[in-house]
């Protein structure tokens, strides 16, 4: 059986992104840069919805950055009832399924992980149908108030979780990994 994770990167305040924010929300560094190398470098299968695809697809094909060609590299299942094939980034697999269907079916398989990265919308839908096994948030040290955008749980509806494991990073980033509760 395969596994789910859920990788969201978030302001101190809950905010995917802030009106004109930097990546990484200006925190990137190189305890941040080797996680992200590390986690990659794991086999997995990328699960995404639309917008991140189209986030991501828009420079990884193009770069030669370490990261953006792993990513490249690595399979990706795509949820979307608005792109058309053929989608142009290298190894990504489109899904018209409900997002439910196929998680199900792939979590039943044996292989490679599952992994979302971003995709606020498919992580809540997946975590209220159980189906994530770990939620990994990525706080950044910055509140970000009334210039944050996409509010990450305001749509949520309760969830227990139980932490089992944290790390800082560059000593003002802080990963923290939970279970369902």
């Amino acid at each position: 059986m395969r596994d789910l994770v859920a990788d969201l990167f978030v302001s101190l305040d809950g905010f995917a992104s802030g009106a004109d924010e930097a990546p990484f929300f200006g925190y990137f560094g190189e305890g941040l840069g080797a996680w992200i190398e590390r986690e990659l470098a794991e086999p997995q299968i990328l699960i995404m919805g639309r917008v991140t695809y189209e986030a991501l697809a828009e420079f990884a094909p193009k770069a030669e950055d370490p990261i953006s060609v792993r990513m490249t590299e690595l399979p990706k299942v795509v949820f979307s009832s608005g792109l058309q094939e053929p989608l142009m980034w290298k190894n990504a697999r489109l899904s018209r399924a409900p997002a439910a269907d196929e998680i199900r079916a792939l979590k039943s398989q044996q292989g490679e992980r599952l992994r979302s990265i971003g995709s606020i919308r498919l992580v809540k839908s997946l975590m209220e149908l159980g189906l994530v096994d770990r939620l990994r948030l990525m706080v950044f040290p910055v509140v970000l108030g009334g210039e944050g955008r996409e509010p990450v749980f305001a749509a949520f509806t309760r969830t227990p979780l139980k932490l089992v494991a944290t790390q800082t990073l560059d000593a003002r980033v802080v990963l923290l990994e939970y279970a369902p509760g």
